[in-house]
């Protein structure tokens, strides 16, 4: 993970030191560490950073509101920078809520060393394709890829609808 950039984003001093150290045991290579949102969203175009990992509940801009604003970002590699969103909040509403806001891995507090190696790892080794829809911009949301049948097309992959002469809905992109 040397040459790993991270966008630390959490209002929380005590909780950005453990996770920064966190990190660095893990060899990380920069970790750029931000109080707040907006100052995450003001900077991220210059950092460029491969991962984000956010906090949820911060002022003036939560981390739900924060994942949505890089999720539309005209840079289109910075928008696809895999976010992990770090939570005291476990529901089930909560963590769909995230999902739905264009998080990639939802990582409760408190954080152990193996759960957040474990996030780590999966952005990095499994990402998800892209989906660029109308109404959404994030990692597909689906965990469990289940075939269709031979006599329907992937309408959710443009490039099987462009196959089957069919409009696409929306795009899905590996693309970095």
């Amino acid at each position: 993970m040397t040459g790993i950039k991270i966008m630390l984003v959490e209002d929380d001093v005590s909780m950005r030191m453990m996770i920064k150290q966190l990190l660095l045991a893990f060899e990380v290579g920069q970790v750029n560490e931000y109080a707040n949102a907006t100052d995450a969203l003001s900077d991220i175009i210059g950092t460029r950073p491969d991962i984000i990992i956010s906090d949820w509940m911060m002022e003036p801009m939560d981390g739900l509101t924060f994942a949505r604003q890089v999720r539309i970002l005209k840079d289109r590699a910075v928008r696809k920078t895999p976010i992990i969103m770090l939570t005291g909040h476990t529901e089930r509403r909560r963590v769909e809520q995230a999902r739905d806001s264009g998080v990639n891995e939802y990582l409760a507090k408190p954080v152990s060393t193996n759960s957040m190696y474990a996030r780590l790892q999966a952005v990095l080794e499994r990402p998800r394709p892209f989906i660029d829809a109308k109404t959404y911009h994030g990692p597909d949301r689906r965990r469990k890829q289940i075939p269709l049948p031979d006599d329907r097309p992937d309408r959710r992959n443009a490039g099987a609808a462009k196959k089957s002469g069919e409009k696409p809905i929306f795009e899905i992109s590996n693309e970095d």
